[in-house]
Formats: structure tokens, C-alpha cells, sequence
């Protein structure tokens, strides 16, 4: 009778670990659990690893916050801007920006006044921005306070995007009968578009025709 030796047991693979990979998990445990179910502990148990190991490629929370502006950072398109005039590179940007972070609404609070990483891919996206509105005309004391103001815009709509369609609706008040009719007359004016896409581009239009012409008037 032939003994078949019993085989070993070795030890588990080593679970190969990155920045990014720790971000990515970052990034899924925020869009499910929210930031109270994606700190340190819960990303290395996500990953299958000690949250020491994390420690040898991460600073810590701030830093897997950061990256995870990084994450959504990369997918904002920003080629717009050395192809379109400032005005209209901006139209299309605001569009990838929103459509970004409305993906990940859990980030948006967070990541919003998360400072951007010494080394971040994403300034190099704000260096073509800022390009583009110095190229266009805007002196350079301003290009921060333009493209700031259109951030806070976006990272707002897009908080709107993933909200319920009829979180403005009054109901059936009679005391508020200006508010009533208004909410009938954009249903009705709208045509089954949503109301935060409508919003959006009504204020969009707005931000940059003020631009245009605070621009012209110099």
C-alpha cells in the first residue's frame, strides 16, 4: 500500500499592499459605510491584513483621505482645457467634475476641506485650470477665488444629484401657495428631466455668464 505524504500547510499568501490599493479600499468602505465605517481598522480588515501593515505605505486617516481625493480626482477629465476657451473648457469640466464626486456622495463633505497632498495629481488638473483663465484674460490674484467658486458650486450640485427628486415638494399646504404653484409649474416645465440636472444647468449658465462678463468689464 502506497502512503501519500500529508502536504504541508504553508502560510497564507502576503496580501500585496499599495497607496492605492489602500485607497481604493478606502473608497469602497466611504461609499458603504460612510466615514464612521472607513477609518484605519476597518480598511485593514476590508484588505485582510493588520492595520499596522497599512502603517508602512500610509500617514494615517488624513493621509487615506487625501488619496481618495486623488481616486476621484483622476476621474475628472481635464483635456478640455487645451483644446476649448476658458468659458467653455469650464462648462464641460464643471459636468466631469460633478458627475465624479456624485458617484461617491459620502466623500464629497469629507474630501471638500481634505488639503490636497504635497505631491497630488490633482493640482496638476488645477494647473490647467488656472492656465486656461490666465490665458483668458483673468489676472492672476483671481484665478484662485474663479475656480474656488465654481468648486463650491459643483461639490454642492452634486450632492443635489443623488438626492430625491421631490425633497423640495411642499405637499398639499395652502399656506405657502407661491411655493405650491412653483413646484407644480417645474414639474410641468421641466418635462421629466430631473429637477437637479435643471439646476445645475441653470446655475452653470449663470456662474459663467457672470464670469464672462465681470471678465469684460475688467
Amino acid at each position: 500500500m502506497t502512503v501519500v505524504p500529508k502536504r504541508r500547510v504553508g502560510r497564507p499568501p502576503k496580501r500585496v499592499l499599495s497607496r492605492d490599493i489602500i485607497f481604493e479600499a478606502g473608497l469602497k468602505l466611504l461609499d458603504e459605510r460612510g466615514a464612521h465605517g472607513s477609518g484605519m481598522r476597518d480598511i485593514a480588515r476590508e484588505l485582510g491584513v493588520q492595520p499596522s501593515a497599512l502603517y508602512n505605505h500610509v500617514a494615517g486617516q488624513d493621509d487615506v483621505i487625501a488619496g481618495v481625493r486623488e481616486l476621484i480626482g483622476d476621474r475628472i477629465d481635464g483635456a478640455m482645457f487645451d483644446e476649448l476657451p476658458w468659458d467653455e473648457a469650464l462648462v464641460v469640466w464643471a459636468h466631469s467634475y460633478r458627475d465624479a464626486f456624485a458617484a461617491h456622495p459620502p466623500t464629497i463633505a469629507l474630501l471638500a476641506v481634505t488639503p490636497v497632498l504635497p505631491d497630488s495629481r490633482i493640482s496638476l488638473m488645477y494647473e490647467k485650470v488656472l492656465t486656461a483663465l490666465e490665458q483668458g484674460g483673468w489676472p492672476v490674484d483671481q484665478l484662485l477665488s474663479v475656480m474656488v467658486a465654481l468648486e463650491s458650486f459643483i461639490l454642492g450640485s452634486a450632492l443635489d444629484a443623488v438626492a430625491d427628486d421631490e425633497i423640495l415638494n411642499p405637499g398639499d399646504r395652502v399656506d405657502v401657495p407661491l411655493y405650491t404653484a412653483a413646484h407644480a409649474a417645474r414639474r410641468t416645465a421641466i418635462a421629466g428631466r430631473r429637477p437637479a440636472d435643471v439646476a445645475f444647468e441653470l446655475g452653470l449658465d449663470v456662474m459663467i455668464s457672470g464670469l464672462r462678463a465681470r471678465l469684460a468689464a475688467g
